[in-house]
Order: structure tokens, then sequence, then C-alpha cells
């Protein structure tokens, strides 16, 4: 007879009760502080995933911990039907660190994308002048900006995209890395209002473009008026080894999405930033979120942001960064079961010598597991490795 352990039993509740929409490497999180997590088995794990750069400044970072329950014990909920106290600073806080006019503050990544989608099509009709419902938002193939109806239509992964139709129209899709393909579709089609973009593929593999990339790609669309839009939810906030990760060629981007991490994991909060030019096509019932912008998530985004900058992690990530590819080429060089390590920061990857049908990235991250270690394999034969970085 089967004997089942603590992790067996909250996993088989999970696979009769819950959607199987994701497919976890079998063990369960209890408890998390700075780079470990234990199971609920007691066993303690490094954390190489970070909740794919949600967690950036560590689990359950205390100074994040504390505002949060401080916040939480005064107001969590306002709605956007009146003002709160946390608001406003908030805001004077994050387009002060970003250096933006204006943020329009949500909740999930996938939503902060649709935000951002919907402000450059309305800048496109009322600042650019591009016919109404006509406008196209160039998109790179491999990118992953979330789950959405909208966001999955200009996807090319299959799993994410098939049987999810009809799909939204308004998107050109062109290789990721490819500045010819940019100046080319641009200038043929004065239709386009902005070009949407991961400064670093993450579940491509943890793709890094061309040095010069981005601050080409950057100029082209100030060439044809088009609107540059980061992505950098999952490469934002330090993980790259800068606040930003187009801060390593000192782009602005004309509209900044950003989520996971500028909350430290402890709470779901996103925002877009623009300058008023382009947010100011916004009027109130044109756009909102019952719990974007409330109290509670304001006080855990300033402190987790705040954490950033007082414990220096850009720095760290970035030192960090460099020893650990260091440390994986001296494998790639001695070792078969790899062919390559690349990255920026503390977001790289492994390349593991099989193709992408293999099972062998999977398999090596269970081995993994057992030895204390937690990453998962994107793209099949390519495991993602993103660690905390906080000095807690």
């Amino acid at each position: 007879m089967k004997t089942l352990t603590e992790s067996n039993i909250f996993i088989e509740k999970e696979e009769k009760f819950g959607a199987h929409n994701y497919h976890p490497l079998p063990v369960v999180f209890d408890r998390g502080e700075g780079v470990y997590v234990w199971d609920v088995d007691g066993k303690k794990y490094y954390d190489f995933l970070s909740a794919y750069s949600a967690v950036n400044q560590g689990h359950c970072h205390p100074r994040i911990v504390n505002a949060l329950i401080a916040q939480a014990q005064k107001l969590t909920l306002s709605s956007r039907a009146f003002y709160n106290s946390q608001l406003g600073d908030y805001e004077e806080f994050m387009t002060s660190l970003f250096g933006y006019d204006k943020i329009l503050p949500m909740n999930t990544g996938a939503e902060a994308v649709e935000t951002a989608i919907k402000i450059c099509r309305k800048w496109a009709y009322e600042k650019k002048g591009i016919a109404s419902n006509s406008a196209e938002i160039v998109v790179c193939k491999g990118n992953f900006h979330g789950r959405t109806t909208t966001i999955t239509s200009f996807s090319n992964d299959n799993n994410a995209r098939n049987n999810f139709g009809p799909y939204t129209p308004g998107f050109t899709s062109i290789p990721y890395n490819d500045l010819d393909a940019l100046e080319l579709t641009l200038s043929s089609n004065p239709k386009v209002a902005g070009f949407l973009v991961e400064p670093i593929q993450g579940e491509a593999g943890v793709f890094v473009p061309s040095e010069g990339y981005l601050s080409n790609a950057k100029k082209i669309c100030e060439k044809y008026n088009v609107l540059f839009i980061a992505d950098e939810i999952q490469t934002g906030i330090a993980r790259t080894g800068k606040m930003l990760a187009i801060d390593h060629e000192n782009v602005t981007a004309d509209i900044l999405i950003l989520g996971k991490a500028i909350s430290g994991g402890v709470y779901p909060v996103s925002a877009v930033l623009a300058n008023d030019s382009i947010m100011e096509v916004i009027k109130p019932g044109q756009h909102g979120s019952t719990f974007g912008g409330n109290p509670l998530a304001c006080a855990v985004a300033k402190e987790a942001l705040q954490v950033v900058v007082d414990e220096n992690l850009s720095q760290n990530a970035s030192l960090l960064g460099e020893l650990f590819r260091d440390k994986m080429q001296e494998i790639v060089e001695n070792e078969d079961i790899l062919t390559g390590v690349r990255g920026k920061g503390l977001l790289n990857a492994i390349i593991i010598n099989s193709d992408e049908n293999s099972s062998l990235a999977w398999d090596i991250c269970l081995k993994l597991k057992e030895n204390g270690l937690l990453a998962k394999p994107t793209h099949g034969n390519k495991i993602r490795f993103a660690p905390t970085f906080s000095n807690n």
C-alpha cells in the first residue's frame, strides 16, 4: 500500500480539484526566507526560479512583509471611486524613480500589457492620426507577454495559442533581434503605432539580443513616430544587473510595463508608465481596475522598490550573474550534456544537449530538486536559473 508523504497529499488535492493548466515540479512550498524555501516535509531548497522573477528581493523580506502588515491594519481597498492616502505618494515615488510623468497602476503583468496596448492604440488615433480601428502593433516571434485572449492572439507558441481563437487582429510579428525586419516593417506600414518588445526573451529560453539591438530599435521607432513599448515584467527591478534591462543600453521606453518584483512577490502589483503626451489620451471611464492602485499594493510596492535601492540589488545581480556564467561555462567546456549558457545579471539559462521535445531538461530539474535546488525547463531543452539576490 502506498504511503503518502505530506507533499503527496497536497499534490493529489491539486490534481483532483484544480484545473490542470500548469505542470509543476513535485515539490510543495510551505515556507520561504531569502533565497531558501522549505517544503511541507521540512526539506530545504535553493529557489532558483524566484516565482519567475517576482521574488527578486527574497522570500518574505521582513521590510516588505512589515509594510504589508502595517497597511493591512489600516486600509486595504478603497477602489478608485475615492482617493486614498497611499496612491499619490506611490505615484510620485514611481514616476520619480523611473523618470516618467505619469503611472497607471494595475495588478498583474498581463493586465499591464493589455493596458499598454490600449494606450498605444488610443494614442495612434488621437495623436498620430492613424485611421480608427486600423492601428498595428509590432511584436516579436518567441514573445511571452501573458495569456489573455489578446496576448495569445500574437503568440507563436502553439501550446499557448491553439484553440483559443478567434484571435484579436492588429498585430504584426517579426523576428526578434532583427533590426532590418523592424525597419522594413515600420517603413512600409504607416499604420504601425507601437513596437512591443521584451529586452530579454525570458520564456523563450533567456534569449539575449545582440548589443545595440534595443538602442537601435528605439532609434528606428523614433524615425517613424512609433512608440517603443518595453515589457520589463520579468527583466526589470534589478534582475539583469540594472534597475531595468533597457538601462544597459541607455534606452528610455515610450511606454514602460512593470510587474512581478515591484512588490517583491508579496502582493500582485503592476504598472504602466509614460509621459503626459502619451498618457493623457486616457480619460475618466476609459480604463481602470477595482484593485489597481489600492493602498495595500501601494505601500508594499514602495517598500519593495526601496529595498532594491537600499540593498544595492542591481550590483548584487550583476556580480553574482558574472560568477554564475563563468562557473557554468567551465561545465559547458568540460561536459557534453551542456552546449551553452547565456543571460544577463541573474536571469540566465543553460542549454541542454538535446532537442526541444526531449525530457532530458525536465529529468535534470528533478535531479536538481533531489539535491536541493529548484529550477524549471523552458522551451524544452533550456533550464532557466533566476535566483533571488537579496542581502536578507
